[in-house]
């Protein structure tokens, strides 16, 4: 291992070297532990008596060599600190973890699943001119076997209580998720952390293993085998992954060797908003730490993207503006960011960033951070205080929706609608409509159709494209049973219809560009009517949306003369459970105005193309 670029930062690839690695001669065990006295193995392979470990290359890392270690044993790492007091670790880089409530490390092999994904790898892309249309998901509650069990007698045992989960394995639900994925016009699956957490709870972002894909779910060979399946059925993955923090728990990072080899020494830096424990980005093996993991589900798993949480709180100390820039924070992004690129330039590299902090998806070269996409939480919370104020306000509210797009050539945005606006008390994306329950289903439709009208790449909650109405509970699976209920069932259909729209019509795609769009119409604030164009040489794309509660029956918009003018899709039709009957026209194309009839709460989406 090179140990110079290791202490300065400078590695992608330390999992090559540390960890449990299966060999012909049996398991090699290192570890990094520079502050403590003594290192010793412990786990199945020993009946978990002591094995020392001896102190190598510098004296920091601590190896040995265990013929009897195979693959899935259990095992721990027992680090004495310097005044002879120890704790049982697991491996900070092992590849495989136990089911909790176990904390064990567990030997597992990730060189022998062989990939047949290179088709799919050489056309890849970071969409940045294509369509983008993420559904988001956390696998454990998209479906499940059976409902948990919650009557278990006192005392039931670790393996009895996982054993009632009804969690589907990687492999398990790979095909039947790929296969819904197709079905409702979606390009890629985004993936809520799959590292090693202890607490369902945290959905991942607590993590204990930044190298050990999850084992409520299966084994490392499995998740690739996730991977290479949606892979070769055409859909990319992104993986969430976090880079600011990790769990409190003693067994894992925290205070590793006996001191704060990961954490920062003093409390007010070292704890955050969370609970949970800040990286000291600071530090050259912490950094080399944190890109040897994102670039070891890059490598080894072949994930399309990442998508990094809480940027803000790397950005800004403990995500706090008045608090300062944390520059050493910072100047880790764009070095990390860079490496990654440079490796895998076809990848896409995504951040959660509340700040408004400049050129986030800027390349590192012209002073930006190197992110290829910024999720807009500004055009999400606008976009859904627009929807949940009553229609009499709309007016006053009227640039809630226009404001957007001031900002937007900024940054390289994704409009986000994810699992952080569905909880907590917070109502589902349907549920936040105005209203009674039969109009929120009308709201929604148009709000979505405004969606994907407006530039940027999408992402979409599981749940939300049947307009779940429970909030998301990542104990219990997706409300299928809804899907009996027209309404529901309905407005499935219309967003497949709409993504379906979106992944097919170029003008859609160059989101980045300004002559790509154009307000038809931002000025109708009494009427509550906007016009969004999409332009492209295949052709524009128009979308005329209501959020008005009044019918609408004298409005036009000048698009221009020498068009052929063909509706794509409008949110009222029965067939989506509106009034409009299929086939009934509510529009007409004069030679240069496009004159509509607009039901309340509904638009209209439209092909202009030259004759």
């Amino acid at each position: 291992m090179d140990i110079y670029g290791f202490y300065k930062g400078e590695s992608f690839e330390v999992y090559e070297y540390l960890g449990a690695h299966l060999t012909a001669k049996g398991t090699i065990f290192r570890t990094y532990a520079p502050n403590a006295s003594k290192v010793s193995v412990i786990g199945d392979h020993t009946k978990w008596e002591e094995v020392p470990m001896k102190s190598v290359l510098d004296g920091n890392f601590y190896e040995t060599v265990c013929p009897d270690a195979k693959e899935g044993m259990r095992y721990k790492y027992r680090i004495y600190d310097r005044n002879g007091n120890f704790i049982d670790h697991c491996d900070p880089y092992g590849f495989g973890m136990e089911v909790r409530p176990g904390t064990c490390s567990v030997i597992r092999s990730i060189e022998n699943y062989r990939f047949s994904d290179s088709s799919w790898l050489s056309k890849r892309s970071d969409c940045r001119d294509k369509a983008l249309n993420i559904y988001e998901v956390h696998l454990g509650s998209w479906r499940r076997k059976s409902a948990p069990h919650a009557e278990l007698e006192d005392g039931a045992s670790g393996d009895e209580i996982i054993a009632n989960e009804g969690w589907y394995s990687y492999a398990e639900i790979a095909d039947e998720l790929i296969a819904y994925v197709k079905e409702y016009g979606y390009n890629y699956i985004e993936l809520m952390p799959l590292n090693e957490h202890p607490c369902d709870e945290s959905w991942g972002y607590q993590s204990t293993g930044f190298f050990s894909p999850t084992s409520r779910y299966g084994t490392p060979a499995e998740l690739m085998e996730f991977v290479d399946k949606c892979h070769r059925s055409g859909i990319g993955v992104i993986i969430d992954f976090v880079p600011v923090h990790f769990a409190v728990d003693h067994y894992a990072l925290t205070e590793y060797d006996g001191t704060r080899l990961y954490e920062f020494p003093d409390d007010e830096a070292a704890y955050n908003e969370w609970g949970s424990r800040n990286f000291m980005h600071s530090k050259g093996e912490v950094r080399s730490f944190i890109q040897s993991a994102a670039n070891y589900w890059l490598s080894v798993y072949h994930f399309d993207g990442l998508r990094m949480d809480a940027i803000r709180n790397m950005i800004y100390w403990n995500g706090q503006e008045y608090r300062g820039e944390n520059r050493t924070a910072i100047d880790f992004l764009k070095s990390m960011n860079s490496g990654l690129k440079a490796r895998h330039p076809s990848a896409i590299i995504a951040a959660e960033d509340s700040s408004s902090y400049p050129k986030v998806t800027a390349p590192v070269f012209d002073g930006g951070l190197g992110f290829d996409y910024k999720w807009d939480l500004g055009w999400m919370h606008d976009t859904l205080e627009y929807f949940q104020s009553a229609p009499m306000y709309r007016t006053r509210d009227y640039h809630k929706l226009t404001f957007s797009m001031l900002y937007f050539y900024n940054e390289h945005f994704i409009l986000p609608l994810s699992h952080d606006e569905v909880v907590h008390g917070k109502a589902t994306i349907s549920q936040k409509m105005n209203g009674q329950y039969p109009d929120k289903f009308p709201q929604a439709r148009a709000l979505y159709m405004y969606m994907i009208a407006h530039p940027g790449k999408k992402l979409n909650f599981m749940g939300n494209e049947f307009a779940q109405l429970r909030e998301w509970d990542e104990k219990r699976e997706q409300d299928w049973d809804m899907l009996k209920y027209p309404l529901h069932d309905s407005f499935r259909e219309y967003i497949r219809e709409l993504n379906r729209i979106y992944l097919t019509h170029t003008a859609l795609h160059y989101d980045y560009d300004p002559t790509n769009f154009a307000w038809e119409d931002c000025r109708s604030a009494d009427r509550c009517i906007y016009a969004i164009r999409r332009k492209s040489a295949d052709g524009d794309i128009l979308a005329v949306l209501n959020f008005s509660d009044w019918y609408q029956a004298d409005y036009s918009v000048e698009i221009g003369g020498g068009y052929e003018v063909t509706l794509l899709l409008d949110s009222d039709n029965q067939k989506y459970s509106g009034r409009t009957p299929d086939g009934a026209s509510r529009y007409s194309y004069s030679g240069r105005k496009l004159e509509l009839s607009i039901p309340p709460f509904s638009g209209m989406m439209f092909l202009i193309s030259e004759k």
